[in-house]
C-alpha cells in the first residue's frame, strides 16, 4: 500500500479536509493510513491496534464521508465502553462531519432517557453509545435501526472486560445484517475473535498495527514502599521532588478519591477530582478542565483511566495498588503517550504487597522501586514545586477551537410544539441576501427551542436579518446561542 502523507490522498471531501485541518490532523497515522482506504470501500475490517493510535479518525472519517445527508434516521452505530469515551468520540464525529453538518447523537446511561429518546426522533446521521443504554433502547423501540448499514465497535476488548459480551451481542442481533463491521480492540482475545468470525463477513480484512518504537509508550516505571498511616504525607512529599507538570492520581474508591483531594487541596495543588458518583456534567466539565490545563493534579477512579485521550499528562500516580490486574496497564498507559516520556510511580503499602506482586508478573513491565525522599531533598524542592503552584500555564488549546471559529450557534425559542421544522428555517434563512443553504449547519429542533449552526462567519448576519423576519408566519426571538 502507497504511504499515504496527507488526508488529500484518499480522494474525500473538500468539507472534511478543511475540518481535519482545523483540527490540526495534518498527516494520517499508521491505522489511519491502513484503516481509511478499505472502510470507504465498504469492507468489513478487525484492527488491532493500541489506544491513542488515532482509531476514532480512522472511522470517524469513513462514517463522515459516506453518510446520506437527506436520511433522517441513523445510518451507523459506534459502541464503545463507557460514557467518556461515548461523549468524546461524538464530538471527534461531529468534528470531522461539521461542515458536512453530519450529526451525531450519544446514548449513555445515568443521564436522562427520555432526552436521548427526543434526540433519537430528530435527524441523526450517527449514534455513539455504551451497549448497556443502547439496548435499552433498542428493547423499548425508541432507536430505529433499519437503515443502518455500518457498525464500529470501538475497544472491543474493554467492552468485554467490563462484562458486555452478552448485551453486545444482543444489540447485534437487532440490527440489519446487510452492514459493514469495523472491530477495533488493543487486544485479539479468543472472545473477540468468535465475534468476528460470527458476526463479519468471510472476507473481512485483518489489519495488525505493529507498535513502533516512536509510537510505543515510553513509561518509567517505578513504585516505592510508604506507610498506611503517613500515606497522605508520604504522597504529598513524593509530588514535591518529582513536580508534575500534569498528573493523574489513581484511587480504588470514591471514598479515598474524596479524602485525598481535600489533603491535596488544603496543602495548594492546583486540583481537582473525578469518579462515578459524580453528577455527569461535572465529571465531563472536571475532565474539560483537566484537558485545556486549567489545574495540574487530577484525582480519579479508574472511570478516567478508561481510553480517554489527554495529552501530555506527565504522571501517572496509583495512590492505591489497583484491584484488577488490567487497571494497572489502563491507568499508566494515560502518560508517555506520542512519543513523549512519562513516569508512573506506585504506592505500596505492606498490606498490598503480594497483590502488587501478582500485578506487575501480569504487566511483564519493569519496575524501579524507589525509596521516600528524605526530608531534606524534599526541602530542597519545596521552593521550585511552589514556584509552579503559583503559574497559570497557557491554556492548552482545544482541537475544535479552530473549527468552530467561524461557526456561530444561533438560537431561536420555537420548536416542535409550534410545529416547525427544519426545512422552515432552510427555507427562511436561505432567502437572506448573502446567504445560501450551503451556509446553515446543524439543525437541533427541540419542543421549544432551536439550535442552528451558522458556518461561514455568516452567524452575525443571521442574527440581525432574522430580528424582522419570521419562520412559517411565526416571529421568533433570536439570539446567539450561550450554551
Amino acid at each position: 500500500m502507497n504511504k499515504k502523507n496527507t488526508f488529500e490522498e484518499f480522494a474525500i471531501s473538500d468539507e472534511i479536509i478543511v475540518a481535519l485541518t482545523s483540527l490540526r490532523y495534518f498527516h494520517p497515522t499508521k491505522v489511519q493510513e491502513e484503516v481509511i482506504p478499505v472502510a470507504l470501500e465498504g469492507k468489513d475490517v478487525i484492527v488491532e491496534s493500541q489506544t491513542g493510535s488515532g482509531k476514532t479518525v480512522s472511522y470517524g472519517l469513513p462514517l463522515c464521508e459516506t453518510v446520506d445527508w437527506e436520511e433522517n434516521k441513523p445510518q451507523a452505530l459506534v459502541l464503545v465502553p463507557t460514557r467518556e469515551l461515548a461523549i468524546q468520540v461524538k464530538e471527534d464525529i461531529m468534528n470531522i462531519g461539521r461542515l458536512k453538518r453530519v450529526k451525531a447523537t450519544a446514548v449513555y446511561g445515568k443521564a436522562s432517557f427520555d432526552t436521548q429518546k427526543s434526540e433519537l426522533k430528530q435527524k441523526s446521521h450517527i449514534v455513539v453509545g455504551t451497549p448497556g443504554r443502547v439496548l435499552d433502547h433498542l428493547q423499548k423501540g425508541t432507536f430505529k435501526v433499519e437503515k443502518i448499514n455500518c457498525l464500529v465497535l470501538d475497544e472491543a476488548d474493554e467492552m468485554l472486560n467490563m462484562g458486555f459480551a452478552d448485551q453486545v451481542e444482543a444489540i447485534i442481533n437487532f440490527l440489519p445484517e446487510e452492514r459493514q463491521t469495523l472491530l477495533f480492540s488493543a487486544t485479539m482475545p479468543k472472545e473477540i475473535e468468535r465475534i468476528a468470525s460470527f458476526y463479519m463477513k468471510p472476507d473481512k480484512q485483518s489489519i495488525q498495527i505493529q507498535t513502533t518504537e516512536l509510537s510505543k509508550p515510553k513509561i518509567i516505571q517505578s513504585s516505592v514502599k510508604v506507610q498506611e498511616d503517613k500515606k497522605e504525607q508520604q504522597l504529598l512529599d513524593l509530588l514535591t521532588v518529582e513536580n508534575a507538570d500534569s498528573c493523574i492520581i489513581f484511587c480504588n474508591t470514591q471514598e479515598a478519591v474524596n479524602n485525598l483531594y481535600t489533603f491535596l487541596n488544603k496543602a495548594g495543588l492546583p486540583i481537582d477530582k473525578i469518579h462515578g458518583g459524580m453528577v455527569q456534567e461535572d465529571r465531563f466539565s472536571v475532565m474539560d478542565d483537566f484537558r485545556q490545563g486549567r489545574f495540574r493534579y487530577l484525582v480519579a477512579t479508574d472511570v478516567a483511566a478508561r481510553g480517554i485521550d489527554i495529552d501530555n499528562i506527565t504522571h501517572v500516580v496509583n495512590y492505591d495498588v489497583p484491584v484488577e490486574k488490567e487497571s494497572f496497564v489502563h491507568r499508566t498507559g494515560r502518560t508517555g503517550r506520542a512519543g513523549k516520556t512519562g513516569m508512573a510511580l506506585t504506592l505500596v503499602t505492606p498490606r498490598e504487597e503480594k497483590w502488587w506482586n501478582e500485578v506487575k508478573d501480569y504487566a511483564k513491565q519493569s519496575v524501579i522501586e524507589i525509596s521516600l525522599p528524605s526530608a531534606r531533598t524534599v526541602q530542597s524542592h519545596k521552593s521550585a514545586f511552589e514556584k509552579k503552584l503559583q503559574e497559570r500555564p497557557p491554556l492548552k488549546q482545544v482541537r475544535s477551537k479552530e473549527l468552530n471559529r467561524g461557526i456561530t450557534k444561533v438560537y431561536f425559542n420555537g420548536g416542535k410544539k409550534k410545529k416547525i421544522r427544519a426545512v422552515d428555517f432552510v427555507g427562511t434563512i436561505a432567502k437572506i441576501p448573502g446567504i445560501n443553504a450551503d451556509d446553515i449547519g446543524i439543525i437541533t429542533i427541540q419542543e421549544n427551542v432551536t439550535y442552528i449552526d451558522i458556518l461561514n462567519g455568516k452567524g452575525p448576519l443571521v442574527i440581525e436579518e432574522m430580528q424582522s423576519r419570521t419562520v412559517k408566519g411565526k416571529k421568533l426571538k433570536v439570539h446567539k446561542a450561550r450554551k
